[in-house]
This record gives structure tokens, sequence and C-alpha cells, in this order.
């Protein structure tokens, strides 16, 4: 039985185990830059050690996804060292990034690309078809990636982020405490929630906004501008990024996720915050509505809105906070999700199958 109750089916036989080459970026266990992609690398590597797989790790410096000729050069010496016939997995912000160095290795090695985040950029392609499998986090990222490069269907894999168990986030009365968890970066968003918020101060309300402001200093420098320029300086709180301990009291203090990206593959916020019975605000942009899913009835445990729309969100923002049926309604539609979500060894016995797959 999984960490929430979806099980893995008896008739479905455990995965051929092996050794797997995992080659990330540097800086993958770097507290002060959490991302959900680095978590999900720690995760994988961490499940497959479990279920037996022999796990030689290789991180590589460099401004990945945009290397300079000494992290290429890095890059090749650790993939010239890999015997022929290895299995590797490689992170998609290095994978999708240096195809100069990947493209002669491809014939000797069973390379198989996470991307977490398509980059969309020349090379890609080329490295992506190369590949013995592609895995992504997403049913909608399968999906691009499959229209875009024109990529058979049956050599990309959707291997879901997990997510921990965690306790229920008891919530507030008004439900007034509002919660953002990501990187200051314009794909984020924050620029479009503050502007909701603004709209919003004749209600009761505080949002706390976790995540590094070291990504984009100048965006958020301009977000600290905008939030002390329309009044929200005593609301909105920039506490910078957490992680363990300090970001579940977070989630546990908070009533109510929202997520303002512009673009987002998956993310795995919205299901840290479903562990907790949090409802969502979202954009619907990307893999969100699927991460958001829906409750036992059919209902989403939250609510989507356009991305780049500050007064849908503005709304959608006063509806929850005006309407206690509203919250009542979304509060069960989120206790309800919370028990079909996957654990992290789900996801590390898919992602075992397709290197299974791929060494094969």
């Amino acid at each position: 039985m999984s960490e929430f109750g979806r099980s893995t089916p008896p008739w479905i036989a455990p995965p051929t185990v092996g050794c797997v080459h995992v080659v990330v970026p540097a800086g993958v266990d770097d507290p002060a830059r959490p991302s959900g992609g680095n978590v999900y690398d720690r995760r994988i590597c961490r499940g497959l050690a479990g279920i037996g797989w022999s796990v030689l790790e290789s991180a590589v410096p460099g401004s990945w996804p945009h290397p300079d000729p000494a992290a290429c050069a890095t890059l090749a010496g650790v993939l010239a060292a890999i015997p022929d016939g290895a299995v590797v997995l490689l992170d998609g912000l290095i994978g999708s990034a240096a195809p100069e160095v990947l493209l002669p290795q491809a014939a000797r090695l069973r390379l198989v690309v996470l991307a977490h985040l398509p980059l969309d950029e020349a090379g890609e392609a080329a490295v992506l078809s190369a590949a013995a499998a592609v895995l992504t986090t997403s049913a909608w990222t399968r999906q691009h990636l499959a229209d875009r490069y024109a990529l058979p269907p049956s050599m990309i894999h959707v291997a879901e982020p997990g997510v921990d168990p965690a306790g229920l986030a008891s919530g507030t009365p008004t439900g007034g405490q509002l919660l953002s968890v990501a990187a200051l970066t314009p794909v984020k968003g924050h620029d479009v929630l503050l502007a909701a918020l603004s709209t919003l101060v004749d209600l009761r309300w505080r949002c706390i906004c976790v995540g590094s402001a070291d990504r984009d200093p100048g965006f958020a420098a301009r977000l600290k501008r905008q939030s002390r320029d329309g009044g929200l300086a005593d609301r909105v709180s920039f506490v910078g990024p957490r992680t363990g301990a300090d970001l579940a009291a977070d989630y546990a203090a908070a009533d109510l996720l929202v997520v303002a990206s512009r673009a987002e593959t998956y993310g795995m916020v919205v299901t840290e915050a479903l562990a907790r019975g949090l409802p969502i605000v979202a954009t619907a942009v990307g893999g969100l509505p699927e991460a958001l899913g829906t409750g036992i009835d059919g209902t989403a445990p939250g609510l989507l809105v356009p991305p780049d729309d500050a007064a849908a969100l503005a709304a959608a923002l006063r509806r929850w906070l005006r309407d206690s049926v509203v919250r009542q309604h979304l509060r069960r539609s989120a206790r309800e999700r919370r028990v079909t979500l996957r654990g992290w060894s789900a996801t590390a016995l898919q992602v075992s199958r397709v290197l299974t797959e791929a060494a094969a």
C-alpha cells in the first residue's frame, strides 16, 4: 500500500534492477536554491537505491541550462568515464542543453533524459530523439514534447512526482492566511499576485511568499517595490527560501495556496499543499490542472484562473475570502483529493521500469 492509499497492483512485477549513472547539476542539495526539480532528482535517487539499484551520481558544475565551455568539458569527462552500454539518467537541465557533448555518446550509452522543464531551445530535439527514453513529470509535458519534436509517444513516459504524507492543516475561520511557495522569478507570476492582492485591501488576509530572491534579483527588488507602492507591505511577507520543518510549518499555518505561475510543467507545491488538505487557487497552465486533480466527487479542490490575469485572480481570491460555503466545499474536496495522492515509492517504481526498458 502506498503512503496515501494508492497501491501498486499485485499483478505488476517489480522491475529488474541494475546500475544507473545519474547526472545532475551541481547544487542539487543547496538549501538556498530549493526547486521541484532538485527535490525530484534527490527523491528518485533515494527511491531507486531503496529498490535495489546501484546509483552512481555525478554532479556537474555550471550555469545549466546555459553551460560555458568548462561545464561542457566537465560533462564530457563524466560521460567518457561511464562504460559502454550503461544506463545514464540525465537531469533535463543538462540532458537538453549540451547536444555537442551528448549526441556523440548516444550510440554507446543508454541515455534517459528527465525533462522536468522543456527548454524549447535548439539542440533539445536532437538530444531527446537520440535518447533511449524520455521521462516527464506530467501528461501535459509528455504531449508538449511529442507535439513539438514529433517524438514517438512510446519513448516518452510519465513519472508523476510523489508527495510525503503530512498532517492536516487546521485552517482559520476566515481563510485569510494565504501562502505562495515559488522562487521570485517572472515565470512564477508574483507581480500578478501582488496586483490582485492590491484590489483586496478591504478584506482581511495576510500572504507569506516563500521563495528565493537570488534567481532574478532585479525582479525580486521590483516585487518588493510593488508591494510597498500598493500598500501591501504590512500584509505581504517575503521570507526567502524555506525547506524541511520550516516550510512544513508554513503549510500547516496556511488556509490556501496561491499559484500565479505563467508556466508550469506540473507544480509539486500543489500536491504538497493537498497533502495537508489545503485548497488551491492557481492558474490553468501546463500541468497545474493535472496536479490539482479532483476529489472523490469529481470536483476540483481549488479554483483555476487564466494566467497573467490579475482581475481573474483577484475575483477567485475574493470569492474564497468572502464565501464560507465555498471555503467549506473546497476544503472537503482537498481532503478527498489528499487520499488519492501518489507516494514517492510509486514514482521510483515507474522510473525504475523505464530504466529497465532502456537497459534492454
